[in-house]
C-alpha cells in the first residue's frame, strides 16, 4: 500500500527541523518512538531489529494513526512559524544559516531542495521566513552560462521573477540569488551566510 505523497512531504519537512526542535524549542511534542537503538553487529551505529510485518488488514489502521500524528505535527510547526505552503509545495526554515552550496545540501539531506519560487504567492511563502527571522534567504535559482541570464538549478528557465530595481547587476560576478526582506531578489556571490527556506 502506497502512502500519501503529502506524508512523505511532513515526513521530510520533520526530519529537517528535527535538529531545531531537539535543542528544546519544540522537544515536548515530538513523539517518541516505541524502541531504543539497537546495537546488535557490536558497532556505535543504531539499527532498528527486524520487524515482523502487520497484518495487510492492519495498514488502513496504522495509516490512519500516521497522518493523524503528522496532521499534529503540522499544526504545531505552524504554530511555530516553521512551515508555510503554497501552490502544493511546503516551504520550511529552521532558523539557521549557511552558504549557498551548503543550504542546497542540507536541503536534498531532509528530502527536499532549496525553496525556488514560481508565482508570487510562493515567492510571500518564502517571504515568511525571510521576514520572521529578519535576514536574507537563497533561493533556487542560479546564474546560467550567459552572464546577467538566471536560471532554476535544473536549467529550466525562470517563469517568474522578482528583482529588486536594476537587478541583477553582478555583470557575471554574482551567480547566486537572494530574497530581500521586502520579497524582491538580487544577485549575490554564492560565499555568504543565508536564511536555510526548503522546499518539499
Amino acid at each position: 500500500m502506497m502512502l500519501p505523497p503529502q506524508l512523505y512531504k511532513i515526513l521530510a519537512v520533520g526530519f529537517f527541523l528535527l535538529p531545531f526542535c531537539a535543542q528544546g524549542k519544540l522537544a515536548g511534542f515530538l513523539p517518541q518512538f516505541p524502541f531504543k537503538p539497537f546495537f546488535g553487529d557490536g558497532s556505535d551505529e543504531p539499527q532498528i531489529p527486524d520487524l515482523t510485518p502487520l497484518p495487510a488488514s492492519e495498514y488502513g489502521d496504522v495509516i490512519h494513526q500516521l497522518e493523524h500524528r503528522i496532521s499534529r505535527l503540522e499544526g504545531v510547526l505552524r504554530l511555530n512559524k516553521m512551515i508555510t505552503e503554497s501552490g502544493g509545495k511546503i516551504f520550511a526554515s529552521n532558523g539557521k544559516s549557511a552558504d549557498f552550496d551548503a543550504t542546497v545540501e542540507k536541503c536534498k539531506e531532509a528530502g527536499g531542495s532549496i525553496a525556488t519560487p514560481r508565482n508570487p504567492g510562493e515567492n510571500d511563502a518564502i517571504l515568511y521566513f525571510v521576514k520572521y527571522f529578519n535576514t536574507y534567504a537563497y533561493l533556487g535559482i542560479k546564474q546560467s552560462l550567459i552572464p546577467g541570464i538566471f536560471q532554476q538549478l535544473n536549467g529550466a528557465q525562470l517563469s517568474y521573477t522578482n528583482w529588486y530595481a536594476n537587478e541583477p547587476s553582478g555583470k557575471g560576478e554574482e551567480e547566486c540569488v537572494e530574497m530581500y526582506t521586502d520579497g524582491t531578489w538580487n544577485d549575490k556571490k554564492c560565499s555568504k551566510n543565508h536564511l536555510i527556506v526548503c522546499q518539499f
